[in-house]
């Protein structure tokens, strides 16, 4: 960091002033998850229940057939980021808040680092970037053909100005964040210390520098419990071509957990969704005045439901997404 942006972040030389972060995101899904631990190092094995067994009626003088469920086992694997913050040692120098100041140029590591968390969550795929960890859309990316096809519902768009709206059911037994086993769950912050570095020219100087690494994967122990709407076109939806409520609709009777009660439900989009869903809330004809969405208060805050899920703004989902193709 330059003295010219240490000023910068100064109020009247002798105050660290607040850095505002403008482009911090809204990453609440990061806030919803539950993480466990990994059971196989930085690999999580779950067995997923495929078939259920066959029963027989009774008769008397016969015996009963045997029968069993049938299971597949599925590895699910972690990743993880890191980042180094570097202040020159002749700014702290200067400083009256060393702290304050090592804070100040972190903050922005920090959230670099939860949005690309949180982007993950939604689109990384170990298919391409092995290094990450398999996300959200890698494993509902077909319209159709049994298994996790079933739970994505087709919006109709078909350009490259798509988004999704996600229902989620996290816990235990559904889906949950995963860490290597041993380490520790969620950001972990080093302090380096006094570190001597070279700059473009190879000159040495100092820094004290701070080490942050993230360790996170995602497992999906039930399919059943998530379900997709993909293929939003947001130009459409613009233009109020498109029934979000039919397809919330649709999407909300895919999912096991409304009959099932347990984990923790949320509806993920992004402020274009839910701002189309807000105006879309009450209809103010004579025939059609009832509130399609409703407030309710969770953890003190106020938070907009659609059948008792929360509404969860993400600026992780995006509005280019391609098209999901129907399975062949």
């Amino acid at each position: 960091m330059s003295p010219r942006k240490y000023i910068q972040r100064s109020e009247n030389g002798k105050q660290i002033a607040a850095v505002v972060e403008l482009l911090k995101q809204q990453n609440p899904i990061l806030d919803d998850a539950m993480a466990v631990e990994a059971n196989m190092g930085a690999v999580h094995r779950h067995t997923i229940r495929t078939g259920l067994p066959e029963v027989t009626w009774g008769r008397l003088y016969q015996g009963i057939k045997q029968s069993k469920s049938t299971t597949q086992q599925v590895d699910d694997t972690t990743g993880f980021v890191e980042a180094l913050s570097t202040v020159d040692q002749r700014i702290l120098d200067l400083a009256p808040n060393r702290g304050a100041l090592r804070l100040s140029e972190a903050t922005a590591f920090l959230e670099a680092m939860n949005q690309e968390m949180a982007t993950g969550l939604f689109y990384h795929d170990t298919a391409t970037t092995p290094e990450k960890f398999k996300g959200l859309s890698a494993r509902f990316n077909v319209i159709g053909g049994g298994g996790a096809g079933n739970q994505v519902i087709d919006a109709g768009g078909t350009g490259g100005d798509n988004t999704s709206i996600w229902f989620v059911t996290w816990g235990d037994n559904y889906s949950h964040l995963i860490y290597p086993k041993g380490s520790k769950a969620g950001l972990q912050r080093q302090d380096m210390g006094r570190q001597r570095v070279i700059d473009a020219d190879g000159n040495p100087y100092y820094v004290e520098e701070e080490k942050f690494t993230w360790h996170l994967g995602l497992a999906v122990k039930d399919w059943r419990y998530v379900s997709r709407i993909a293929n939003i076109d947001v130009s459409a939806v613009e233009a109020g071509t498109v029934d979000l409520y039919a397809l919330l609709r649709q999407a909300y009777y895919r999912l096991q957990s409304r009959r099932v009660a347990g984990g923790r439900q949320a509806i993920y989009l992004n402020r274009h969704m839910m701002e189309a869903l807000d105006a879309l809330a009450t209809n103010g004809g004579a025939g059609d005045n009832f509130v399609r969405l409703t407030p309710r208060e969770i953890e003190g805050k106020e938070v907009l439901t659609y059948r008792g899920i929360p509404l969860r703004e993400t600026d992780a989902l995006l509005n280019t997404e391609a098209a999901v193709p129907a399975a062949f």
